[in-house]
C-alpha cells in the first residue's frame, strides 16, 4: 500500500499551525529539548526555512547543521503568524514534490518536530496517525530484524527512538536483551545520552 505522504504533511503541518498559533509568548521562547540549542520559535523558523528553500532550491549545505542554523537566524525577528504563512505558503509545492517519494525527508522532518514540540511543552502523546506512517516507513531500516526483542515496546517510542529522540539509558530501560551496539544503530542520528520528556499514554 502506498502511503499517502501529501496528506500526511498537510495534517501535521494544520496541527502544527493550531499549536503554535495558541502558544502565550513565554511558551514560544520555551527550549525544545530535542533540538537542545533551539526554541519552540526556533524549531518553527527552522520548518518554514527548509520548507521554502526546498521550494525555491536553496539546498545548498543540506541537510547540515549550518543550513538548518540560517533558517533560524533568518527568521530569529518573525512573528509565529508569519512563520505559519510561509509554511502554508511552500505547501501546495512540498505536496507536489512527495508525491511519488519513498523518502520523503521534508514530511519526516515535520512529523519528527510535531513530536518534539508536543514533548518540550508537556502535551498528550501525538496521535498516532501524525507519525505511525512514518515508522511503518522507517522501521525496516532502524527496527532490522529485532522484531522480536523490541515487541514490548510501545510503537511511539520506537517511532522517537529511531529519529534519535530517546537517549541510551532510557532504551536501555527498555529492557529488549539488545545490546548496546544494536541499540546505538537504530538511531538514525546517532544516539544520545541526554534524556528526553516522555508523555503519558492515555
Amino acid at each position: 500500500m502506498t502511503t499517502d505522504w501529501g496528506a500526511t504533511y498537510r495534517a501535521n503541518l494544520d496541527a502544527v499551525a493550531a499549536l503554535v498559533g495558541g502558544l502565550t509568548g513565554e511558551e514560544v521562547t520555551l527550549r525544545v529539548p530535542a533540538t537542545p540549542e533551539w526554541t519552540v520559535h526556533d524549531v518553527l523558523a527552522h520548518l518554514s526555512g527548509g520548507a521554502a528553500d526546498a521550494v525555491s532550491g536553496r539546498m545548498d549545505g543540506a541537510p547540515s547543521p549550518e543550513w538548518t542554523a540560517r533558517h533560524v537566524g533568518e527568521r530569529s525577528r518573525r512573528s509565529v503568524y508569519e512563520l505559519v504563512t510561509e509554511l502554508r505558503g511552500s505547501a501546495d509545492e512540498i505536496v507536489a514534490s512527495v508525491e511519488d517519494n519513498d523518502r520523503p525527508a521534508l514530511v519526516w522532518n515535520l512529523v519528527v518536530h510535531h513530536a518534539d514540540l508536543h514533548e518540550a511543552l508537556g502535551m498528550p502523546v501525538l496521535q498516532e496517525d501524525f507519525w505511525r506512517p512514518v515508522l511503518d516507513a522507517v522501521a525496516p531500516r532502524t527496527l532490522g530484524d529485532h522484531g522480536e526483542a523490541l515487541s514490548g515496546v510501545p510503537d511511539y517510542e520506537l517511532f522517537r527512538a529511531s529519529f534519535s529522540r530517546r537517549s541510551r539509558a532510557q532504551m536501555a530501560s527498555w529492557d529488549t536483551g539488545l545490546g548496546q551496539d544494536a541499540l546505538d544503530g537504530m538511531c538514525i542520528f546517532g544516539p544520545r545520552d541526554d534524556d528526553q520528556p516522555v508523555p503519558v499514554v492515555d
